[in-house]
């Protein structure tokens, strides 16, 4: 059976490698004209269940790439969708079994959903829970971090960066696409911070990048949900605030369009940085939390009635659409219990399947991100 499972992972990495050159040939044929990605993160507790049916739903609508915001698996336990595989079902729980299979079980039942779409993996808190670590995130989903197109972004920018890292860029039909890693309360840390800018300085000279994309975890500090975000901790808060200026500037230069997607809040809102803060510090740049894929959902901040949008208890992804201007138009697809793979709902049971979308909630009130022990969570 082991045999068997390492076998299947090593189809999978061929599989991932194999997407990534596909998507590295059809970059430029994205230039010109309309095309579509699709993002969310925060896929613990449920997320074999809705993964499926966001990977089915973005597959339908023609997405060329999907990028997950963190938030694999739970790590501090085992999942709920993971004890209720067959094969774990009514068995003791077996935590060192668990942990060793936490990120193979997002692999084998989250990201194969994909098929040939290219899947962009991106770190969250949960991913650096002890006793995991951010090299073993880092040598976990290396066919991943080190792909084709990240890889020859990574060199093109700096032919000596010969290690990839849990930070990256790559340029995809006029948009420079960055993702940022704030797992950790020390972050951003200065390298980080002085490669971001890096990157938008090359991009403001670059005349075929139109907009740019930056997703992470947690939210930037001082949104309209700053209370489980950077604004939790000092370093977040310090760093986080000089990435949001420095893409004000970049935006205020060059006048390319900036999108800002986060996760870490497991429930949906767009508009999140038209906070009183950021209104008289600078202005408002367009900002969404998408942490619904499966991730036990959490009830609206207070300021959510300030918000474009706001949901909660609900599961999703945003679809985005991307014009040969570089506007984005980002649209939130609802996953439904309907929606989910008949096979998978088999697999897990229906009553499973009934629980994530009728309960896998915690509505307990999230205190302010100064007197939150959790906040990082």
């Amino acid at each position: 059976m082991l045999r068997f499972c390492r076998w299947g992972l090593f189809v999978l990495f061929l599989l991932a490698a194999t997407c990534f050159s596909g998507a590295e040939k059809k970059k430029s044929n994205n230039q010109g004209h309309t095309w579509n990605f699709a993002v969310s993160g925060d896929s613990r507790n449920c997320g074999d269940i809705v993964m499926p049916a966001i990977a089915a739903d973005a597959t339908k609508n023609s997405a060329v790439f999907y990028l997950h915001l963190g938030d694999l698996r739970a790590i501090f336990a085992p999942d709920e969708d993971y004890l209720h595989a067959p094969e774990h079902r009514r068995q003791p729980v077996d935590i060192n079994q668990y942990l060793t299979n936490a990120w193979d079980d997002y692999i084998q039942n989250q990201i194969s959903w994909f098929g040939s779409m290219p899947v962009y993996v991106g770190i969250g808190n949960h991913e650096v829970i002890k006793p995991k670590t951010r090299a073993d995130f880092l040598a976990q989903f290396s066919q991943w971090l080190d792909a084709p197109v990240l890889q020859k972004q990574r060199l093109a920018d700096n032919p000596k960066d010969d290690k990839f890292k849990a930070y990256y860029h790559w340029i995809q039909g006029g948009v420079d696409f960055v993702y940022l890693d704030n797992a950790t309360p020390d972050q951003f840390e200065p390298g980080q911070v002085a490669w971001f800018e890096g990157v938008l300085k090359r991009a403001s000279a670059n005349r075929k990048v139109r907009a740019v994309v930056v997703g992470m975890h947690a939210a930037l500090p001082d949104s309209l949900a700053a209370g489980h975000s950077m604004s939790d901790y000092p370093a977040g808060l310090q760093s986080g605030r000089q990435v949001y200026t420095d893409l004000l500037k970049f935006n205020k230069q060059t006048k390319k369009r900036v999108y800002i997607l986060a996760s870490h809040s497991h429930f949906y809102m767009s508009g999140i940085f038209d906070s009183d803060y950021w209104r008289v510090n600078g202005g408002v740049l367009p900002g969404w939390i998408i942490g619904t894929g499966g991730a036990m959902r959490y009830p609206l901040p207070p300021q959510a009635s300030r918000a474009q949008e706001a949901k909660q208890k609900e599961y999703g992804y945003l679809l985005a659409t991307v014009h040969p201007d570089g506007t984005i138009d980002f649209n939130f697809h609802e996953i439904k219990r309907s929606d989910v793979p008949p096979a998978v709902a088999q697999k897990y049971t229906p009553e499973f399947t009934d629980y994530c979308f009728n309960e896998n909630t915690d509505f307990n009130p999230h205190p302010p991100a100064a007197t939150n022990p959790a906040a990082h969570e």
